[in-house]
């Protein structure tokens, strides 16, 4: 018997002990996990220049004075219909959870707490840093129940330590939560029947949901966390680039020329028009100076990466296209922008980790950038896998560092201004492409552009043959189907793309004599207007 009962005693004992993370259970979210800023009845306004990413709305009342939001606004919709109800399904959980620890109302001041379920009776306030400590635990839930109105002080902080997540962190609230300003606040916020107020300088990483209330916020970050089973953001299947990956500048119809001392890691070219300007000393690919096979395969490639693109069904509308940027955070999707798009100060791409994470940003009108607009890439975001498709002309500003695939539609990239870093690639269907004293690199470059679209020289089956080539005082071109003569024209350019020479072809075989010097030299054959065949000469003593 007394053994029997010093077994007891030791089970409630460790019972007593034991951590309490075996008794926070997380609620079911539901729909309103998606929302960063969410009430039930009341409005949701913002004013300054906020960073949200989540979904905005309310069921009752109105969204406001919001930029730009890397989520969707949902104002008495069926989503905010479905929000609200998970929202009390989520609440009622919170609140029935039986509490286990009860600490004093002034949280924070350095103090660690462990994952469990916290009740205060009264109104709570946050000041300085309050560390939560998972210990080594990534489940921990900590879940604080607080009977009264919760207030931050300036610059207080919520820091999570030991794997613990800010998914796994809740605050029940019964009255105003009111954080003053810097606030670094972590987990979701369920204010029941009282507003939301977050001030300048306040950072959420979570939620702020209200039951019945308003929430109100200024120049705040605000983002839902990730983990806990959250959706892992992989974004769109990213474009097959085919022979167009081999190029950093490319026009499909178009001249394509440079000034000024710019770096070009990539091919350059145009399938219709002449590439000029560019220093092959400085290009660490192949400048087609004239239009041949892979110019020819780059241009087919580039409309079906274009039309795919072009095709994606957004995620996201960016609202405000004329108010792009502006530190603007956006994670893997397709996003639209409805019209000329003005691209001011930076843009961060947020990869969530996911190095293979893919970003498309469609705009449907022009698009052009201040002097000094940057994107930053983020957390593992890589620019093979950023794709821009522009709906018109592109203009690049001074000393800009965009990053990604620019694919340009019936526009000009008339604009890759002095000192612009494109850690990309600057393509477009029709229309003029400039540089001037900038730098681009195209990531991922195949390995087989230095042979696609070759022609075949001396090989039957050409149009032409010429031989011998290289050559010294002179070379032989021999048409193997003399019935193609009529209307032939040749033309060569030399390696900056100047036209040196351009003659009729009248007879079966033509003698071309070394009138222009010694170097690499380009020929087209055109008949009609088109160019029939293309390709490289060499003259050498």
């Amino acid at each position: 018997m007394k053994k029997r009962l010093l077994f007891i005693l030791v089970f409630i004992v460790s019972l007593a002990t034991y951590p309490s993370t075996s008794f926070g259970q997380a609620p079911n979210l539901g729909s309103a996990a998606d929302f960063v800023l969410f009430s039930t009845d009341g409005a949701v306004s913002n004013s300054g220049l906020s960073q949200i990413t989540g979904n905005v709305g309310t069921n009752n009342g109105s969204s406001t004075a919001f930029r730009n939001v890397n989520g969707v606004m949902h104002d008495g919709d069926g989503v905010s219909a479905q929000c609200a109800a998970d929202l009390l399904i989520a609440y009622n959980q919170l609140n029935s959870a039986v509490p286990t620890l009860f600490p004093a109302p002034l949280l924070g001041n350095g103090a660690t707490l462990n994952a469990g379920i916290y009740s205060i009776s009264s109104a709570a306030t946050l000041n300085l840093t309050l560390n939560l400590d998972a210990q080594g635990n990534p489940n921990a839930v900590f879940i604080f129940q607080i009977q009264g109105p919760l207030s931050t002080n300036a610059a207080a902080k919520i820091k999570l330590l030991n794997g613990a997540q800010a998914c796994n962190v809740f605050w029940k609230v019964e009255g105003l939560v009111s954080m003053a300003s810097g606030t670094t606040m972590r987990g979701t916020i369920i204010a029941n029947n009282a507003a939301i107020i977050m001030n300048t300088g306040d950072t959420l990483e979570g939620r702020a949901l209200s039951t019945a209330g308003a929430i109100t916020i200024d120049g705040v970050l605000a983002y839902t966390p990730i983990g806990c089973g959250s959706a892992v953001l992989n974004g769109p299947t990213a474009p097959n680039l085919g022979a167009t990956a081999c190029y950093a500048i490319f026009s499909s119809d178009g001249a394509v020329s440079n000034s000024g001392i710019t770096n070009v890691s990539g091919d350059v070219g145009s399938n219709n028009g002449l590439t000029t300007g560019y220093n092959p000393l400085l290009v660490n690919g192949d400048i087609h100076l004239i239009p041949d096979g892979s110019t020819a395969q780059a241009a087919a490639d580039l409309l079906v990466a274009y039309n795919y693109v072009n095709s994606l069904s957004a995620d996201i509308e960016l609202l405000y296209p004329a108010d792009f940027g502006k530190n603007l955070v956006l994670t893997p999707h397709t996003y639209l922008l409805g019209g000329a798009t003005t691209f001011t100060d930076t843009l961060y791409l947020n990869a969530q980790g996911n190095a293979n994470a893919v970003f498309v940003i469609q705009i449907n009108g022009a698009l052009s950038t201040s002097t000094y607009a940057k994107v930053v890439l983020m957390n593992g975001a890589r620019s093979e896998n950023v794709f821009w498709k522009v709906e018109g002309a592109v203009s690049i500003n001074n000393y800009s560092i965009f990053r990604g695939t620019i694919i340009c539609n019936n526009g000009a990239l008339s604009a890759l201004n002095t000192g612009v870093i494109l850690d990309g690639r600057a393509l477009t269907t029709n229309g003029a492409l400039t540089s001037t004293a900038m730098d681009a690199t195209a990531p991922l470059i195949p390995g087989n552009c230095s042979t696609i679209g070759l022609p075949v020289i001396n090989t039957v089956g050409d149009l032409v043959d010429i031989y011998p080539n290289p050559f010294q005082t002179k070379t032989t071109i021999r048409f193997n189907d003399p019935a193609l003569i009529a209307d032939c024209e040749l033309k060569i350019y030399n390696s900056v793309g100047k036209e040196v020479l351009s003659t009729k072809l009248q007879n079966p075989s033509t003698i071309l004599e070394n009138n222009f010097g010694n170097g690499v030299y380009f020929y087209r054959v055109i008949a009609h207007g088109e160019t029939l065949q293309s390709g490289k000469i060499i003259a050498q003593n």
